[in-house]
């Protein structure tokens, strides 16, 4: 996964020519270090059709606030840089799967 800051989230966002998932998440987060190994294994069979990012939420509080993830692990889902959707707490991997599949039929 791609790691994001403050600093390179919008112009990885923005220039993304593929859909992007971001998992905001926290180091001390016991449900992020669950989920984070399933969408690391995810992410290969989405290879050049849909970009994985990770923001660690008290590295970047500003992007945490601005994308409501107060909760974490919270999923926000864009493409071309428009946010299209969210997804909060821990689930599944089908779940997150179907989740991404239905938000980006169209893509």
């Amino acid at each position: 996964m791609l790691h994001l800051t403050a600093k390179n989230f919008s112009m990885e966002i923005n220039k993304s020519p593929l859909p992007v998932v971001v998992m905001f998440y926290a180091a001390w987060c016991g449900k992020c270090a669950m989920m984070k190994p399933l969408v690391e294994d995810m992410e290969p069979s989405y290879k050049n059709h849909i970009l994985f990012c990770e923001v660690e939420v008290d590295e970047s509080p500003n992007l945490a606030d601005r994308y409501q993830a107060s909760i974490v692990p919270t999923f926000a889902f864009f493409r071309n840089g428009r946010l299209l959707g969210e997804l909060q707490g821990v689930m599944e991997d089908t779940t997150l799967e179907k989740h991404i599949q239905k938000i980006f039929r169209n893509c």
